[in-house]
């Protein structure tokens, strides 16, 4: 089974919801936790990993042969990117910081000049601790392509999955709803939104279900720091009962939390008074997926 973390906002608590559920799955099967917050990962410093480096991640980036190439400019012209430019009578330049790896410019060439090069653009990396087995994905500095990344991430991973025959996958995705969050999502068997009860992180909910129903995958709503405004956390059930969408654990604030990322522990190791809290969450997952099972 393969749950998904998100939230559309980032702080809201995502990556402490992804490392307890995993740090309860992980006492009673082996299970995995990829954190695919590419840009920026820190499950591993909750978890106190000293990640290994396993993998290079590679992008195709194209190489001129200028003994072919007649300097008609049609690479620069299908380069959307703007990483290829050029002038009239001259080489085309190019910038292989900027380009994506699109291959436009390999289809635009009449002349066959230009070739496949590749650049370094990512690390995958592999730690445990506490039971949790991690692989996390890693953006090179300066570079654009995450969404890359993480379908690096998730294809390295998958191979690890079936030859070891895992059970349980706890999939920790960046915040917002771009291509890496949308490539963290596909194939997940439940998705769990995590909110606060404020107007901006119900108004990223919003865009983060809108992703989890077009994609058809069962979703579960996570209130964070519900206890900050009861009032408003009214206002976040009332939209989860008009999109039928079950809200599966409320978490309160407390300053607990903070301490346990201060000292780079899992919250539920330290304070087990919250693993109730986290238990209901894994039961009522349960009890979604089956009623979603007969809806089907």
């Amino acid at each position: 089974m393969t749950i998904a973390v998100a939230g559309g906002k980032g702080g809201t608590g995502k990556s402490m919801v992804a490392t307890s559920l995993a740090f309860l799955y992980a006492k009673k099967k082996e299970t995995f936790l990829i954190d695919l917050d590419v840009e920026c990962p820190n499950d591993h410093l909750i978890l106190n990993i000293n990640r290994e480096k396993k993998e290079l991640i590679y992008q195709t980036i194209p190489k001129w042969n200028f003994d072919i190439c007649r300097k008609c400019g049609k690479c620069a012209l299908a380069c959307k990117q703007k990483a290829i430019s050029f002038v009239p009578k001259k080489y085309p330049a190019f910038v292989k910081d900027v380009c994506i790896g699109c291959k436009a410019c390999f289809l635009a060439c009449p002349y066959g000049a230009i070739v496949e090069d590749r650049k370094i653009i990512g690390n995958i990396y592999e730690g445990k601790n506490c039971g949790i087995n991690l692989i996390s994905g890693e953006l090179k500095i300066g570079e654009l392509a995450s969404g890359e990344i993480v379908s690096s991430v998730r294809k390295y991973s998958d191979k690890l999955f079936t030859n070891r025959n895992s059970k349980m996958v706890v999939i920790d995705t960046a915040a917002g709803i771009g291509c890496p969050v949308i490539a963290s999502i596909i194939g997940s068997d439940y998705l769990i939104t995590v909110t606060e009860p404020t107007p901006s992180a119900l108004h990223d909910l919003k865009r983060i279900i809108y992703l989890g129903k077009h994609f058809n995958i069962p979703i579960g709503i996570v209130i964070n720091k519900y206890d900050l405004d009861k009032k408003f956390c009214k206002r976040i059930e009332q939209f989860a009962e008009e999109e039928n969408i079950l809200v599966i654990c409320y978490i309160p604030y407390h300053k607990n939390f903070v301490k346990a990322s201060l000292k780079k522990k899992v919250v539920l190791d330290i304070f087990p008074k919250y693993i109730k809290i986290f238990e209901k969450m894994i039961k009522n997952i349960k009890i979604h997926e089956k009623l979603y099972e007969k809806i089907k």
